[in-house]
């Protein structure tokens, strides 16, 4: 096919905003289909995969993240429906999570501030300043919040937001293995860690695992959404 061609075809795609949405969910359904593939490793995560699917199409095809999300924003406003979703397992185990009250809000305190205290602490020690050391305050909140707690603070909300899907991530594939090396089996406090450090994406792997370590994962994520919003101005306060 001449090149002349395959720009005019390429041109005429990108008009259609279903396009990236589309790209978004074939990327994640290739992850999906080699995390399975996988046997569910840890270190497989659909999500990193997709990322890197997408993040290669997109330098490929010279497409801006502004055009990519205005097709894709429907996944992001699915982000609200998909978090109210995790009240289910949550309901379902609710009787659990009233036995754990008491270690789960010292949990949630210890967890909380050790997340904003070490990510400042590490920052400033390596000789990071000013907006992007704000902008890791919020970075183990789930992603709406953390970005509008790091704007209030005069961070960069889209480095914010990188530093929480990297987290998350991160909390993802590293969760199972650190939680099996500490030899923790309680999937009370796997799940609630998991939903704690790693938000979203450390929720749903926590759901992939096991139902009630997924359900205190997201009962760990909402209540961090808070709490790192009262803490981490007052945190940030210290380094400057």
């Amino acid at each position: 096919m001449p090149m002349t061609e395959f720009q005019e075809i390429w041109s005429y795609l990108t008009r259609d905003p279903l396009l990236w949405l589309t790209a978004t969910l074939v990327a994640y359904a290739i992850g999906d289909s080699l995390f399975r593939a996988s046997g569910r490793k840890p270190y497989v995560n659909p999500v990193l995969i997709a990322v890197t699917v997408l993040a290669g199409a997109l330098a490929v095809t010279g497409t801006s993240y502004t055009d990519y999300f205005e097709g894709a924003k429907f996944v992001h406003f699915m982000l609200g429906p998909a978090t109210v979703a995790l009240a289910v397992p949550l309901f379902v185990n609710l009787s659990k999570v009233r036995k754990s009250a008491v270690p789960i809000i010292g949990a949630l305190f210890a967890g909380s501030l050790t997340a904003i205290v070490t990510a400042l602490g590490i920052a400033y020690a390596l000789g990071v300043r000013g907006q992007v050391l704000i902008s890791l305050a919020p970075k183990s909140a789930t992603a709406p919040v953390a970005m509008g707690v790091s704007e209030s603070l005069g961070g960069s909300p889209t480095l914010t937001a990188v530093l929480v899907i990297l987290t998350g991530i991160i909390g993802a594939v590293v969760a199972t293995p650190l939680l099996n090396l500490l030899r923790i089996k309680d999937w009370r406090a796997r799940g609630f860690a998991t939903g704690v450090a790693s938000h979203g994406i450390g929720t749903a792997r926590a759901l992939q695992v096991n139902e009630t370590a997924g359900a205190f994962a997201g009962l760990g994520m909402g209540l961090n959404a808070i709490l790192t919003a009262i803490l981490a101005p007052f945190v940030v306060r210290l380094f400057f």
